[in-house]
């Protein structure tokens, strides 16, 4: 991102979609983009001449599942964002006060869709069998961290939080309430999903939630 930069400054436009068959609409969007580029000082974006408009989208996709198969040429992108997870601290609880908790990076910038990463250094307490939460951040300046890193604390700016989940995972014959010792392994899909599964210390169960790091909601 160029200094000074509130957003990445694009240097081309490709609509696709039968609504820009609108010449109005087309150039209305063109001109607001170039009027953001304008204010700080980047030269204006160019229309690409496209092919079929109504068709794009469906051209694309079936074009996707080709490379999919290990034909045609595919061009990768990687996460604009880091993700974490919240972990509750081991420091004591405070009465009266919410307890304090750590950001784990589960994807960091720049994590290529269809790619999963594992923290199999590292174990946590999951609990089973009663309602848990399971809040998300994003970050698009600390874009140093790595896959495992644990934040103690951040600065306002830094992380912001994201939808939560709240869920009551299978307790798979356990007590409710039981706290299982986890590894945590993470998925960024091509679907625009992040999966976050927690596989036991023993045993064969898993536990898997997904958060949609396109839109903000959690499954």
């Amino acid at each position: 991102m160029p200094a000074g930069a509130t957003f990445l400054h694009p240097t081309a436009v490709l609509f696709n979609g039968g609504v820009f068959k609108s010449e109005l609409l087309a150039q209305r969007t063109l001109a607001s983009l170039n009027s953001w580029l304008a204010a700080e000082g980047a030269p204006a974006a160019r229309s690409l001449e496209g092919a079929d408009l109504d068709l794009a989208v469906a051209r694309g996709a079936a074009y996707y599942g080709y490379v999919r198969r290990g034909q045609g040429v595919r061009i990768r992108g990687g996460s604009a964002r880091s993700y974490y997870v919240a972990i509750e601290s081991s420091m004591p609880a405070v009465p009266g006060m919410q307890p304090p908790v750590q950001a784990l990076c589960l994807a960091p910038f720049g994590m290529e869709e269809g790619s999963e990463a594992a923290l199999s250094s590292q174990e946590f307490g999951l609990v089973v069998g009663e309602q848990v939460r399971f809040r998300f951040f994003g970050s698009s300046v600390r874009r140093q961290d790595q896959v495992g890193t644990l934040l103690d604390d951040w600065e306002p700016d830094e992380l912001q939080e994201l939808d939560e989940i709240q869920a009551t995972l299978p307790s798979e014959g356990r007590e409710a309430g039981e706290v299982v010792r986890v590894r945590l392994q993470a998925r960024l899909t091509e679907a625009g999903t992040l999966e976050l599964e927690a596989l036991p210390h023993n045993g064969t169960a898993r536990w898997k939630v997904e958060f949609d790091v396109r839109g903000g909601a959690a499954d």
